[in-house]
């Protein structure tokens, strides 16, 4: 089976690219990273990728906005497809990128680019739900239990289809870096699970329900 050529996006330190790029080499996953871009040319993520000598690109978002305003978010997506143009990409994976992506990219890419939300979706979802902010809310809110969400990235913040959920609980004496670092340890595990399956063509989507292949139930 030919291993699935993934581009990463990522805005921070990378350490998402870092666990997908660790289970590609142990052989957990079977995938290449074919190209990374980031939307901060200071990211930590462009020295992992430099590292492991995988293509890399910055776009910087403020630079953008400086230049372009209003614009800034269509040419800098444009400028990420003309990027990934040049690679053999099966699937871009939302690593930590902290920009909007265009219409045009979605429309590109549909059905193709998937996100890690760490909330379960519908919950604690939306623009103003990210970080620690999202945490904080489910506190606050008393939920007893959270976890993390691999959907697709559709043209609504958070609200593409479904892919893999996974529950953690939420403690009584819990505080918003406790559960962070609870969900977080769920949540890359998760994620190369979910592109396994995409290496594997296990995934179905159909509107809004996805389907996994040979799970039980869907033989």
């Amino acid at each position: 089976m030919p291993a699935l050529n993934l581009a990463i996006l990522l805005s921070g330190g990378g350490t998402t690219f870092q666990y997908i790029q660790d289970r590609i080499e142990d052989k957990t996953l079977d995938a290449k990273i074919q190209v990374v871009l980031s939307s901060n040319k200071h990211a930590f993520g462009l020295e992992r990728a430099k590292k492991h000598g995988i293509p890399h690109y910055a776009f910087d978002r403020r630079e953008y906005n400086a230049r372009y305003g209003t614009d800034a978010v269509e040419r800098l997506n444009d400028a990420m497809l003309d990027a990934m143009a040049q690679y053999p990409v099966d699937l871009v994976i939302c690593a930590g990128f902290m920009s909007f992506l265009s219409n045009r990219f979605i429309r590109t890419w549909r059905d193709r680019i998937i996100n890690t939300h760490p909330a379960l979706i519908p919950a604690f979802c939306g623009q103003d739900h990210y970080g620690h902010h999202v945490h904080e809310a489910a506190i606050q809110y008393g939920v007893k239990v959270s976890g993390c969400t691999i959907h697709f990235v559709d043209e609504e913040y958070d609200h593409g289809a479904i892919i893999m959920q996974q529950c953690v609980p939420v403690l009584d004496d819990d505080t918003p870096d406790t559960l962070a670092a609870r969900v977080q340890a769920a949540e890359k595990p998760l994620f190369v699970q979910a592109i396994q399956l995409f290496a594997e063509g296990r995934v179905a989507v159909n509107g809004r329900k996805v389907t996994i292949r040979g799970s039980k139930g869907n033989e």
